[in-house]
């Protein structure tokens, strides 16, 4: 699976954007949308990407119509992805970064 179809499939195929949009999110990100996925080195930037897209569509009222017609109001779609978007950083949260790792062990052996 590459990364965009692993993006799409974290996003549940919802087409807010155009592939090329999606490679652009992608690439600032540090992802190339055509390698293919790896879960252990590219989820957290994955994720990271993912909360990127979604604070795109809340703050595009365009956008934002496409997602209420799962919702009764605006209001209610932005609820949902602001709920959504602050799960997914809570997941990020829980994923070591290569640089935490070794940055707590420095932790350890510092002498004030």
């Amino acid at each position: 699976m590459t990364v965009l179809e692993r993006l799409k499939l974290e996003l549940a195929n919802k087409e807010y954007f155009s592939d090329a949009e999606y490679t652009t999110f992608l690439q600032e990100n540090n992802l190339n949308a055509n390698d293919t996925y790896n879960k252990s080195t590219m989820q957290r930037d994955l994720l990271y990407t993912v909360v990127d897209i979604l604070e795109a569509v809340a703050n595009d009222v365009d956008l934002m119509r496409k997602v209420e017609t799962e919702f009764a109001t605006t209001s209610e779609a932005i609820k949902y992805l602001n709920d959504r978007i602050e799960r997914i950083k809570n997941r990020i949260a829980t994923i070591p970064g290569s640089d935490e790792e070794y940055s707590n062990v420095a932790l350890l052996f510092y002498k004030n």
